[in-house]
Parts: C-alpha cells; structure tokens; sequence
C-alpha cells in the first residue's frame, strides 16, 4: 500500500475491493458510476471509513457531496476513495457489502440492526446464510453455540445483589 494510491478493503462477504485515493477532483474518474468513501486517518497509515455511498456519475455526485461538508470539518475526513464499477446492480451489492463489514459513522440505511439481520442483496443473502451454517457448525463442534445466561447473572441482577450474597460467606 502506497501512502495515497490504491487501498482495499473487504467486504462482509470476504471479497475484497480495490479503491484508488481522490486527492483533488482531477483524481475523481468524470465517465463512470462506481463506489466512493470519505476516510479519516489516523496515524499516517490507519484508514477509517466514514461514509461508503454510489454514484451513477462519480466526478458530478463528488463535487457536490451533501454529506462531505460533515465528513471533513466535524468528523474530519482527510481523503476520498473511488472504485469504477459499470452496473447499477453490482453497485448496490457492493455498497452494501462494504456497508455491512465496515460500518461507518455517517451510514445509518443499511446498517445490521442485529446479529440476524440478513442482506438485502440476494447474492449476499446466499454468502451470509452459507458463512452462518459454517459458524454454527463449528461452534456445535465445540459445544459452543449460543451463550446461555448463568444463574444469579440474568437481567434483573445487579452488582449491589452479587456483593449482598457473597458478603456473609
């Protein structure tokens, strides 16, 4: 990885893309739709993702960003990240895929509410059910599989009742 060139990121789905860095709005591709993010970094080398979105046009929907007002003097976003992708389909699959594993802030539409909560993609839907069988497996392997709560630990115990029973042993 170079300091301001190509960077990937990967997917819920295992996948990985291939982004290039927009410094400037000559670096932001003018003929094609694709995947942008706005990146915050920390450190010189560590990239966090605040916001991942699509574009029919990526240079017209950059320029104009309604959310990159936010993104750079709240948040403070540092750099824009671009992928070329043709089709209206395969752009919303990888949104919400990258939407999905990296959670960013300024995201909120197609955030997983809760540990079952599927894609809305049939071709994610597919790989996530698959990854899900696998990880039940094996934790039924190892005698995992969901926690169960312990005596005494349940919701309506409290730290105050855990030190009242364990004070006069």
């Amino acid at each position: 990885m170079l300091l301001f060139g190509k960077h990937t990121w990967r997917g819920e789905s295992g996948r990985r893309y291939v982004f290039h860095c927009a410094l400037t709005k000559n670096g932001i591709p003018n003929d094609s739709g694709g995947i942008y993010m706005f990146i915050k970094r920390y450190f010189g080398f560590y990239l966090h993702v605040l916001y991942v979105g699509k574009a029919a046009n990526l240079r017209s929907r950059l320029l104009g960003h309604e959310k990159w007002g936010k993104a750079w003097w709240i948040l403070g976003a540092t750099e824009r990240y671009t992928m070329r992708v043709k089709t209206e389909e395969e752009r919303v699959m990888i949104e919400e895929d990258l939407i999905r594993s990296l959670r960013p802030k300024m995201n909120d539409i197609q955030m997983p509410r809760s540990e079952d909560d599927a894609p809305n993609t049939p071709q994610l839907r597919r790989k996530w059910l698959w990854r899900r069988k696998v990880a039940n497996a094996i934790a039924s392997l190892w005698g995992g599989g969901k926690k169960r709560a312990r005596a005494g630990h349940g919701s309506g115990s409290s730290g105050h009742d855990y030190w009242n029973r364990h004070r006069h042993a």
